[in-house]
């Protein structure tokens, strides 16, 4: 079942890609918590963007919750770096 380098064929619903499958439990683990988190900031930045857009259409100030959607699509961005850093040093697992 595998394709001839010897990867697995490509699956939709495989968590995290190839990276992912072959890092340690503890790594594993730590990628799950960057996801946990991920997903916290996404809902907030979903409630954040339509208070924004709702306040822009309605006429009221929002630079506020602009500027606080920003800090999260911001946050977002660099927890997405972090993640792919912690997921790139797969290969030291192997060595240790």
């Amino acid at each position: 079942m595998t394709e001839p380098h010897g990867r697995r064929p490509w699956n939709p619903f495989a968590v995290g890609g190839e990276a992912y499958r072959l890092s340690s439990g503890p790594r594993k683990a730590v990628v799950e918590q960057f996801e946990l988190f991920f997903g916290i900031l996404a809902f907030w930045g979903l409630v954040l963007f339509g208070i924004t857009v709702w306040l822009e259409v309605t006429g009221q100030p929002a630079l506020g919750w602009a500027l606080g959607l920003a800090a999260i699509v911001a946050a977002m961005g660099g927890l997405w770096v972090l993640r792919r850093k912690v997921l790139r040093g797969h290969t030291d697992d192997a060595e240790r």
